[in-house]
């Protein structure tokens, strides 16, 4: 999938392919959260902003014969164009998703192309729609067929769903089978994740306060506008993040695919967070500090222990096979060696089938990424390093699962114009298999502090 954005924030023109492990780097208001929200807020929307058109010949076949049957290929044919116009309703979306002035974006252009022909359709596809006490209607897709069949359960006089709701429930099936294999489904950590951790119980009473308050309030005020006017000025991304830590009541009630499969990548996490989290029956969230009867309050933990909470929950709860896991700044008060720890950690959930996207500051990730590309080959004296360093198999790189891109000014030529001028865009690093990510937004000033310490050593010879 690559997304192209023009006159995104700072962003006047710039694209980029999401891969297995995607990484922006750069130095800070040169645009890597803008593509960061802006990806996260189309992910989030498309089922709701893309349309399909089940026409009204369907419906009455469906209530008349009991059945009816939609060719899949024809609507395949249509993706170009139902990405399309969906790009362009994202993009009149933006400024809720950002929280931002309309004003902002009346330029903007977000745009997404796919490679829908290497990309297989879902397999297969069921659901049954139910009433209180009867089953409605089902919507299934067989194996290597490419019919969806829509069967009515009921008579048709008992059938009290209106017919544009029918519309939509087929739509949304058709959509998870073309595109549902296309976008993975997101999780975010914001940058302002170690807010939402301390102030969790300020937030449940801030919504409990607001419930009171529709229950009197005048019966012409929408609830819903009542219940999140308090979050209008935050963006999607935040706002998510807020409602992830308000519910851990009910997340830690599931468990995650990395739960059931992969505990030795839960106990690695346990370890670079030095301890555990927990939720009691009260709501209550605490850090449990490993080897110590002793429970913190998120107020009495570390920086580090509050930045790593979502990234924790969602690990042990949440991830599924195919997710998109986007974190801004993992690096937020981590030790260098712990930021080298969840580098390796990142390494290995891409290599499970959890794509990665992160933005960063922080050479020591970096710098450990291209320990794992450098490793990555089948040479004796880098499997002994391997081996007397800790490294698993598990945890090393192929370049091919990178993307890595550097937000910065450069020289660029836009739509239209003659000659190039320098813009903010997002520039392709090269990844070499033996040297790994040539990080030059790093590189520039390690070298610049490397002359300065010289100088000041050696300036008197």
């Amino acid at each position: 999938m690559k997304v192209k954005v023009t006159n995104l924030g700072v962003l006047k023109q710039a694209e980029f392919i999401l891969g297995d492990f995607t990484i922006i780097c750069g130095c800070n208001n040169t645009g890597k959260t803008y593509a960061t929200y802006a990806l996260f807020g189309f992910l989030s929307t498309w089922r709701r902003i893309f349309s399909l058109s089940i026409s009204n010949d369907k419906i009455e076949q469906l209530l008349a014969n009991g059945v009816v049957r939609l060719d899949i290929q024809e609507y395949v044919k249509q993706y170009e164009q139902i990405v399309t116009k969906g790009c362009q309703a994202y993009t009149q979306q933006l400024p809720k998703v950002f929280a931002a002035q309309a004003e902002r974006f009346k330029k903007t252009d977000f745009q997404v192309s796919l490679d829908i022909k290497n990309v297989n359709l879902l397999d297969r596809f069921e659901l049954t729609m139910r009433a209180v006490n009867a089953e409605l209607f089902a919507i299934t897709k067989s194996e290597e067929s490419m019919e969806l069949v829509i069967t009515l359960l009921v008579e048709q006089e008992k059938l009290t769903i209106p017919s544009d709701v029918i519309k939509r429930i087929i739509a949304d099936a058709l959509k998870d089978i073309i595109f549902g294999q296309l976008f993975p489904r997101p999780f975010i950590a914001s940058a302002e994740r170690t807010g939402a951790a301390i102030f969790r119980k300020e937030l449940n009473f801030a919504r409990n306060r607001l419930l009171e308050e529709m229950g009197q309030a005048d019966t012409n005020i929408d609830p819903m506008e009542l219940l999140l006017k308090d979050y209008d000025d935050y963006a999607l991304p935040i706002k998510t993040n807020v409602e992830f830590t308000r519910q851990l009541e009910t997340i830690v009630k599931k468990s995650s695919f990395l739960a059931q499969n992969h505990p030795d990548v839960l106990a690695d996490f346990a370890d670079i967070i030095g301890g555990e989290y927990t939720v009691n029956r009260n709501d209550e969230l605490y850090y449990v500090p490993k080897g110590k009867r002793l429970k913190l309050t998120m107020g009495e933990s570390s920086s580090a222990v509050r930045s790593l909470l979502d990234l924790g929950f969602y690990l042990r709860h949440e991830a599924q096979l195919g997710d998109l896991l986007m974190v801004d700044e993992p690096e937020l008060n981590l030790h260098p060696e712990n930021q080298r720890r969840v580098a390796r950690l990142f390494a290995r959930l891409v290599n499970l089938g959890i794509k990665v996207f992160i933005t960063t500051h922080s050479d020591y990730i970096i710098k450990e990424l291209n320990t794992l590309i450098m490793l990555n080959h089948d040479k004796p004296n880098l499997k002994r390093i391997a081996e007397e360093e800790g490294y698993l198999a598990e945890e090393l790189l192929f370049t091919e699962k990178l993307k890595v891109y550097i937000a910065e000014e450069a020289s660029i030529k836009l739509e239209g114009k003659t000659r190039k001028t320098k813009h903010h865009t997002l520039t392709p690093a090269d990844i070499d298999p033996e040297l790994g990510i040539e990080a030059r937004s790093f590189d520039t000033t390690i070298e610049t502090m490397n002359r300065i310490q010289e100088a000041i050593v050696w300036g008197e010879e």
